[in-house]
């Protein structure tokens, strides 16, 4: 059975999409755009750089070991510290001053090759329906050290797997590179939780014992007939305690959950893997086809035939 972040995870459609490597030599400076549904993550395999995330953002330094994830796709600068502002130019213009064709390594910058920086360069996409509080609730960036030092001999084995398979010549690099990439993914989000989320966090909830044996529950059985008391009993606390522990933590009470929830196993089912509006009704536990049309209107916006075919769209 599927553990709470994975099935979250699954279910957002996650999907590991890799740029590529890079060799980057002072002096140089990349903006990368925004974009609508992925998430950006940039390891430092060698080296260091300074990363710029806008609008408004400080400057951290990403050393070797690191990693950073960008959550929401937002606009950011990628640069060495001795690249003046007006020498960061934009993906685009570097992919065609470097001539990188997407093969290979992206070589770009000076001439200084003994300041040489290597990047694991890539993005998360999401299916443009994902909505889940989890992913809403992510900041801006995620920076975390010594990743993968942190997070065991596995992730560093994988990182460093990744840096070669990628962009190379062998069969089945690039798939390697990808499904590795979304482990990865996974390995972030759960380090952000369990070691950087404090108590009054706005994602606290799903690092809480008794809130997340909940989830659990409900997430590995999501058409059964939930309420409070049923989810309070998994939590092993009273009703009471629960509901109100599970409002100050997530900002929503626990039947918003499942019925947000729900609404998010609709949208896949039917814009995904295109299931009938019945079939989808069975399956995230509503009695019949027009009950959960209305909660489907109320929770999407639209009537869950109208949403199937926008999607087909």
């Amino acid at each position: 059975m599927l553990d709470l972040l994975s099935d979250i995870l699954t279910r957002l459609s996650v999907r590991g999409t890799l740029y590529f490597r890079t060799s980057l030599s002072e002096p140089w400076g990349i903006k990368v755009p925004h974009y609508e549904n992925v998430a950006r993550f940039h390891y430092a395999h060698r080296g260091d750089c300074q990363v710029r995330v806008h609008p408004g953002m400080e400057t951290i330094s990403l050393e070797q070991g690191d990693l950073i994830l960008i959550p929401h796709g937002a606009m950011h600068d990628l640069y060495c510290k001795a690249t003046p502002p007006d020498q960061v130019f934009p993906l685009e213009k570097v992919l065609e001053k470097s001539g990188y064709d997407g093969r290979g390594v992206l070589v770009y910058g000076g001439d200084a090759n003994d300041r040489e920086v290597q990047l694991i360069c890539g993005h998360f996409s999401f299916a443009p329906f994902s909505r889940h509080v989890l992913l809403d609730r992510l900041p801006p960036l995620i920076h975390i050290r010594n990743y993968g030092e942190n997070a065991g001999p596995w992730l560093e084995t994988s990182l460093r797997m990744i840096g070669s398979e990628a962009g190379g010549a062998r069969l089945g690099g690039d798939l390697i590179a990808l499904k590795l990439s979304e482990a990865i993914f996974a390995q972030a989000i759960r380090t952000y939780l369990e070691r950087q989320v404090d108590a009054h966090h706005p994602l606290a909830a799903f690092a809480d014992p008794h809130i997340s044996r909940a989830l659990t529950a409900f997430h590995q059985a999501p058409a059964q007939p939930w309420s409070i008391q049923d989810l309070a009993r998994e939590a092993a606390l009273s009703r009471t305690v629960f509901a109100q522990l599970f409002s100050e933590k997530m900002g929503m009470t626990p039947m918003q959950y499942i019925t947000s929830w729900r609404m998010q196993i609709a949208r896949e089912g039917l814009a995904g893997h295109k299931l009938s509006v019945a079939d989808v009704a069975e399956k995230t536990g509503y009695s019949s086809e027009s009950s959960f049309s209305r909660v489907f209107q109320k929770e999407v916006g639209m009537r869950p035939a109208a949403f199937r075919k926008a999607a087909r769209a």
